[in-house]
């Protein structure tokens, strides 16, 4: 569909052309539009010059042929009471001088051109003064009809010969030409300082949209500390303010999220750690007891078939004691809080390895604390636990590796740009990152952003997958020599 669109856009031109208009910057479709009416206004001013000059050169040579004709009309007297009227007739030419855009010959009765060697260097002086002729084109614009105008000379009643005046506009058209061409260059060369002033001025009074544009991105990828700062410019100015109301909005929002997640987090870790005391304190010591009354049971009857029952007994609470550890270890690990993270992160490890004897896992930290605070710590354990639980169950992994850092501090106390970073990393099939999330991606990346920090996961089909989390370190945690495990 796209290829037939593109095909009807270049069949019809005004179709293509508004296309290609429209994909441009507004700085070039404002200098497109500005180059465009300035050449129709030099189109006009070109055609309305050529009209006026027109007019002008027509009422300039009509003046000039009836001068001409004035002067001669004065100087034909003289031929008649002179005794050489041929002669004279001749000389008439030079007696009248030049007159400009207008051609005088003399004829003898007999329509023969006279003409006399004064007039000769005369007439060559003229063409060595003239200006170049204008194109033809244009002269055929300007030019009027050529007039003609013949004027009889007599003496003593016989006809000595004639005056022929004629036109000549050419000299008129060239200098209108001269000043038309170069009315066009000086209109030409300031449309270019025109149009190279917009288009700097352009540039500085748009330079707020890039900026603008830049600030919707940041927002698009949840940066909502950007602000803008404020231009001149009344419109864009009023753009820029609601931007950064906007950003500051959502930088509420976002801090009132991450409040209201961290007390659902800290209410569900509440929740869990009641009911695993309730657990380890309540239901563990009767299943205790019962098993230690089961045990003194069937060790102290005589009865095959009542010991057998007894150890079947005994055989369920073990169970039962099982499962209540698996429960107490899912909600809350009883070693959180009393060990180093660095211990508790590195037995889960260890655990799962035993675990999964096919998949080689290795572990590593650096530079940890004793502890975060019971939900970074907390996270951090679910976030290996899920990870690891990945790896074993859907990445088909020989080797995986996890990784744990205190980083971005450059020194301890100065915790303002501390981060712990988590990586888990394995060779496996690798994952479709384009899919939905499971539930228990999900609730890892929920656990981050409430804490401000920042969950990626990157997959390469055949290549593995690699778990990156970061979180934002608080002040006020308690420093310790970093150590380092693998």
């Amino acid at each position: 569909m796209h290829r037939a669109v593109v095909q009807h856009r270049r069949r019809d031109p005004v179709a293509f052309l508004t296309h290609a208009y429209r994909r441009r910057s507004i700085r070039t479709q404002l200098l497109v539009v500005l180059i465009a009416l300035s050449t129709v206004a030099w189109i006009v001013g070109g055609a309305v010059t050529i009209l006026q000059a027109r007019k002008s050169t027509r009422i300039e040579i009509n003046a000039a042929m009836e001068l001409a004709e004035a002067l001669v009309r004065d100087a034909i007297p003289v031929v008649r009471d002179n005794a050489s009227p041929r002669e004279v007739l001749a000389a008439i030419p030079t007696q009248v001088g030049s007159v400009r855009h207008v051609r005088i010959s003399v004829m003898d009765a007999f329509g023969a051109p006279i003409s006399s060697a004064l007039a000769k260097r005369v007439t060559s002086q003229k063409q060595m003064d003239s200006r170049p002729p204008a194109p033809e084109w244009f002269a055929g614009f300007i030019a009027p009809p050529i007039d003609n105008r013949s004027i009889p000379v007599f003496s003593e009643e016989h006809k000595v010969g004639s005056i022929v005046l004629s036109s000549a506009p050419g000299d008129e058209i060239a200098e209108v030409w001269e000043n038309a061409t170069g009315l066009a260059k000086v209109a030409l060369l300031i449309g270019i300082a025109s149009i190279a002033v917009l288009y700097m001025l352009f540039g500085r009074v748009l330079a707020p949209l890039k900026s603008l544009a830049a600030g919707l991105l940041d927002l698009g990828r949840s940066d909502y500390n950007v602000r803008l700062s404020r231009p001149k410019t009344h419109e864009l100015a009023l753009i820029t303010d609601r931007f950064n109301a906007l950003a500051i909005a959502l930088n509420s929002v976002r801090a009132e999220n991450r409040r209201l997640s961290k007390r659902l987090i800290a209410a569900q870790d509440d929740e869990r750690r009641q009911v695993a005391l309730d657990l380890h304190d309540e239901v563990g010591p009767y299943l205790f007891g019962l098993k230690a009354n089961t045990a003194s049971i069937a060790s102290g009857i005589s009865s095959t078939t009542l010991e057998d029952r007894a150890r079947e007994m005994l055989t369920m609470i073990e169970g039962l004691q099982s499962i209540n550890r698996r429960i107490l270890n899912r909600l809350r690990p009883m070693a959180l809080g009393q060990v180093p993270l660095t211990e508790l992160l590195s037995g889960l490890v260890g655990e799962r390895a035993q675990q999964h004897p096919d998949v080689s896992i290795q572990f590593s930290a650096s530079g940890l604390r004793p502890s975060y605070g019971e939900s970074i710590d907390l996270t951090i354990y679910r976030c290996v636990q899920e990870g690891l639980t990945n790896v074993v169950r859907h990445a088909g992994a020989k080797r995986a590796f996890v990784k744990v850092a205190h980083e971005g501090d450059g020194g301890y106390g100065d915790d303002d740009a501390a981060l712990l970073t988590l990586t888990v990393a394995d060779d496996g099939r690798g994952i479709d990152t384009g899919v939905s999330k499971g539930i228990g991606l999900q609730g890892m990346q929920e656990r981050v952003q409430a804490l401000g920090g920042e969950c990626r996961l990157e997959a390469t089909a055949g290549l593995g997958t690699v778990l990156h989390i970061d979180i934002p370190v608080p002040a006020g945690i308690l420093v310790q020599r970093p150590r380092t495990v693998s």
